[in-house]
């Protein structure tokens, strides 16, 4: 089918990790000569690409792709400059390839289709005096030190969530202003006012821990330990993104000879298995336009979409 053929201006494929994204993306690519985009925040980084289930080449030959494997586990990536790519894909193909957006991440997807809320820069000055004041804190006391200073924003936040909790203080030192304040102002979405396909593939939850369990072991015969150990001997900010994919931390431990190479891989799954389910929360409710399917029917409906209703 020729993109010209195509009555949608974008295709969205989201759902947990482990659901059968990426297989569904490039059989709609090559189905409608798209473009398969990664939307997930860990498969933009080049060091992992085991470890975080990236396509593979093969997997790469089959359909284009973009976005995937750009990004030095260095650099600590945020949602607006994935947008700013993501824009700048978009104009690339326009008008010659179909764009199917593929991933996880639930704010890639809503800063696409409803907007980016307008957050001010971080000094790199101010964000490193944040680090080296967060240094020697366990998560649940950075938490608490965001309640004393913070108390509006550090209530929407989980006290595990450290990624957050320091974005937050390194806002609030740059600009004065809680994080939320931040929240009300919003441009609008590239995809905004594009006709798109909402997918959420939502396997069954048993079926998905399975497959999340069975996929780790995979990556582990695939080469994930010495991935990590090459990320990790890097010696890079452990706050990194990168160096938070799930299955890094645990193997890392093992390989710093803290735990065994069992617990390690329980650790990673575990982790994996707890995101799942946390994405599962995250778009019922911040994203609750999407169609829910099941992967096996994730082709059919995107097609029916597509084809619209007085198609044959």
């Amino acid at each position: 089918m020729a993109v010209s053929d195509v009555r949608v201006g974008a295709v969205l494929i989201a759902g947990p990790t482990a659901s059968g994204k990426s297989a569904l993306g490039i059989k709609l690519a090559q189905a409608l000569g798209g473009v398969v985009i990664n939307a997930d925040s860990m498969q933009i980084y080049r060091d992992l690409r085991v470890i975080t289930a990236r396509p593979t080449l093969e997997d790469e030959a089959e359909a284009p792709h973009r976005l995937y494997g750009y990004v030095d586990a260095a650099v600590n990536f945020s949602v607006g400059r994935y947008v700013a790519d993501a824009v700048d894909v978009l104009r690339d193909i326009e008008g010659t390839k179909l764009p199917i957006f593929v991933g996880g991440t639930g704010l890639y997807f809503k800063a696409l289709t409803e907007g980016l809320s307008d957050m001010p820069p971080v000094p790199e000055a101010v964000r490193e005096q944040v680090r080296r004041e967060s240094e020697g804190l366990e998560t649940p006391d950075l938490h608490r030190l965001l309640l004393e200073r913070d108390p509006e924003t550090a209530r929407t936040l989980r006290p595990s969530d450290r990624l957050r909790v320091q974005r937050a203080l390194e806002v609030l030192a740059a600009t004065g202003r809680p994080l939320l304040s931040f929240h009300g102002a919003r441009e609008p979405g590239r995809l905004a006012d594009s006709p798109v396909v909402k997918l959420f593939l939502a396997p069954e939850r048993a079926e998905l821990r399975r497959r999340i369990d069975r996929r780790f072991d995979t990556m582990m015969e695939q080469g994930a330990l010495d991935e990590v150990k090459a990320l990790g001997e890097r010696n890079l900010d452990p706050m990194l993104p990168a160096m938070r994919a799930h299955g890094v931390p645990g193997l890392l431990a093992y390989l710093r000879g803290e735990i065994s190479m069992d617990e390690a891989i329980a650790k990673g799954q575990g982790d994996t298995r707890r995101y799942a389910k946390r994405q599962f929360t995250w778009f019922r409710h911040q994203l609750s336009d999407w169609q829910w399917v099941e992967p096996e029917s994730g082709f059919e409906a995107a097609m029916a979409h597509i084809n619209g209703p007085d198609s044959p």
